[in-house]
């Protein structure tokens, strides 16, 4: 893999972090948010995807579930 290509797909990686942070902490704060619900759902149904597969060999599940288990400490 070439050093743009991976630099690109950590970037793309690191925003669906950063968004799903920010969905589950407004959830938190808002469970009846309806948009952050629905960004939650797609950024989880990103990480189980095959194109996050393609872009790195970390698990999608566990990274959901670490960070579900940091924004809820």
């Amino acid at each position: 893999m070439d050093e743009p290509y991976e630099r690109l797909a950590s970037a793309i990686i690191l925003q669906a972090v950063r968004d799903y942070r920010t969905a589950l902490k407004a959830l938190r704060m808002n469970p009846r948010n309806k948009a952050a619900q629905s960004d939650k759902d797609e950024i989880e149904r990103f990480f189980r995807s095959q194109w996050y597969q393609a872009l790195t060999t970390v698990d999608g599940e566990m990274l959901i579930r670490k960070l579900n288990e940091e924004v809820k400490s």
